[in-house]
């Protein structure tokens, strides 16, 4: 997901042609490309993009703009006095490393065919990076026992409570 800034608020209008006057923030960027980003206001609590069909710097924080479909002085009224926000580029970080998991607290499920499924509860000690076998390490019940980091054996992380649980298949936790 894309974070977005406060940039701006729409001032007053300019001309008969649904053009208007911007205040810019300081965050507003100097390298702003009206063809390739727009301008984004809240309308009725949904996220409404303007582009810029028009775009003119007026010194270092104002603007002139005419927005596409926005073509008179009554629709171009509407938006008098709304702040608007630009993309930034940068991504919301939720990524991870694997890495990050060490130190969370692992309850692990082991599938036993004779005796059902069984529990383990311990700790993810290491992680060994590898592109043929990426591993976890885990130490349960005083034993360590490496562990492949598939996605297919992790069920579920809980970020907050430094929590992982991991389904396991039959005979992994076996020395």
């Amino acid at each position: 997901m894309t974070t977005t800034i406060p940039a701006g608020r729409i001032n007053r209008l300019f001309g008969t042609d649904g053009g208007v006057m911007l205040s810019l923030y300081d965050a507003f960027p100097d390298d702003f490309d009206p063809e390739r980003m727009p301008l984004l206001v809240s309308i009725d609590s949904l996220e409404v993009p303007l582009w810029c069909e028009r775009f003119e710097r007026r010194g270092r924080s104002g603007a002139v703009a005419a927005f596409a479909d926005l073509d008179t002085e009554r629709r171009a009224q509407e938006l008098l006095g709304l702040e608007f926000r630009i993309a930034t580029g940068e991504e919301e970080d939720d990524e991870f490393y694997l890495e990050d998991l060490i130190g969370f607290a692992v309850e692990a499920e082991e599938f036993r065919a004779e005796s059902g499924s069984k529990i383990f509860s311990g700790t993810l000690t290491d992680y060994y990076d590898s592109d043929a076998n990426p591993l976890f390490e885990l130490e349960i019940d005083g034993r360590r026992i490496l562990v492949p980091a598939v996605e297919e054996f992790i069920a579920h992380i809980d970020f907050e409570e430094h929590r992982i649980r991991m389904v396991l298949p039959e005979g992994i936790t076996d020395l």
